[in-house]
């Protein structure tokens, strides 16, 4: 089975990428965390774009088609994450009026799972939970984490009075889940393939020893490693995706192994292009520090990668026996 994009995803692509680059990038994750500044491209922009609400039923999109923009919007560290906005279009699927509030941008929705921080809570004015079985919905306050990665807009969310949407929505609830673990993972994608582009281009210029040193062996070995997990990971996230789209059975595998692959890829990615930029790297100044920390917080979103893999190996041992 071919899991390669074609024309109509590359033409999308393209026109997220030209989008996403006017507002987001990693100086823009700079700003943020150095001075406080919005993240960007912020929740208006995303949903005036129609971008962020693709799955949204009404919009008649495509994880698939979600997935290709949220690869752009990896690249540019753009935030708040599309992760958001794909759960809260699965979990609102049946609730006319708040997915229409979802669509126009009057609902700021958030998902909170029950460990860790609250992605996108920063902002967010209407929570979605798991209570005692049943999908619930209401208000929350929100603590502000201290960011690692302010793009992500972490926060712990005390729920105030909340609303029952679904009284047995564990099934639901899933399947959420694992559309945003696919999204996450299409996110990761593009920050490993955007840092390994940052890395390659500066084997490319720097010399040392009177050589450039993409010509060394140790250099070269350690940016193909990255190259080929990239890769891999590709594959994985399009299946994922597709399986949302088209195979709901192998969904669940598919967005393990999809999620586990980009929380080992990017932080390998970020830390080997540290190490190929030498001293640099290293410093403040220099963008690689930003995507190793946004691969830092998304390694513990939705589950960390330990529990991803073993959920790959226990469901790939089920479908062998």
């Amino acid at each position: 089975m071919n899991f390669d994009l074609d024309d109509e995803h590359r033409e999308l692509a393209g026109a997220a990428a030209e989008f996403l680059s006017a507002f987001a990038s990693p100086a823009a994750a700079r700003a943020a965390l150095e001075d406080g500044a919005a993240v960007r491209p912020g929740r208006a922009e995303l949903v005036k774009s129609g971008y962020a609400t693709i799955t949204v039923p009404e919009s008649g999109g495509s994880v698939l088609q979600l997935a290709v923009v949220a690869e752009q919007a990896g690249r540019v560290l753009a935030g708040p994450s599309l992760v958001s906005f794909a759960r809260a279009a699965v979990l609102l699927e049946n609730d006319a009026d708040r997915l229409a509030g979802l669509a126009d941008g009057s609902l700021a929705v958030a998902v909170i799972d029950d460990d860790g921080p609250v992605l996108d809570a920063i902002g967010a004015d209407t929570f979605l939970a798991m209570r005692d079985g049943a999908l619930v919905c209401g208000p929350g306050t929100v603590a502000a984490r201290e960011p690692i990665d302010p793009t992500r807009g972490l926060g712990d969310v005390t729920l105030g009075e909340t609303t029952v949407l679904v009284p047995d929505a564990a099934e639901l609830w899933q399947r959420g889940e694992r559309v945003g673990r696919t999204i996450l993972a299409a996110e990761g994608l593009g920050a490993a393939a955007r840092v390994l582009e940052l890395g390659v281009a500066y084997a490319k210029q720097r010399q040392a020893f009177g050589r450039l040193i993409g010509s060394y062996q140790a250099v070269k070995h350690m940016l193909v490693d990255v190259y080929v997990e990239v890769e891999q990971l590709r594959s994985l996230v399009w299946w994922a995706a597709w399986a949302a789209d088209r195979a709901p059975g192998e969904l669940p595998l598919a967005a393990a192994a999809a999620k586990a692959a980009a929380a080992t890829t990017l932080e390998h990615a970020a830390e080997t292009v540290i190490q190929v930029h030498g001293g640099i790297g290293f410093t403040w100044e220099h963008d690689a520090h930003l995507y190793w920390r946004r691969a830092k917080v998304d390694r513990f979103l939705l589950g960390d990668d330990v529990a991803a893999f073993d959920e790959v190996a226990r469901l790939a041992m089920g479908e062998v026996a």
